[in-house]
């Protein structure tokens, strides 16, 4: 059972690209001070699978307490929501 202050970012840095939605996700959580798991994903397979695995179509993907969040722009409104 995930604890619910439990937070995981999955975020793309592959050789060719780094998700700037991803960079985004991870400064927020750091200027939140929220303490999370990043997960790099480093290859296309692995971003494919994770996608798949949530039923998202983009990354990253945002799991707080083992609830999917959704991406960056969904963490946002989370945090504002605490705030």
């Amino acid at each position: 059972m995930a604890e619910a202050n439990e937070a995981i970012l999955y975020r793309m840095v592959l050789p060719e690209h780094t998700c700037p939605y991803g960079v985004r996700a991870k400064e927020m959580f750091e200027d939140a001070g929220i303490d999370f798991e990043d997960r790099v994903l480093k290859t296309r397979e692995e971003v494919e699978a994770i996608e798949e695995q949530f039923g998202r179509s983009t990354t990253p993907v945002v799991i707080i307490g083992g609830q999917v969040i959704g991406g960056s722009e969904d963490l946002e409104e989370y945090l504002a929501e605490r705030a």
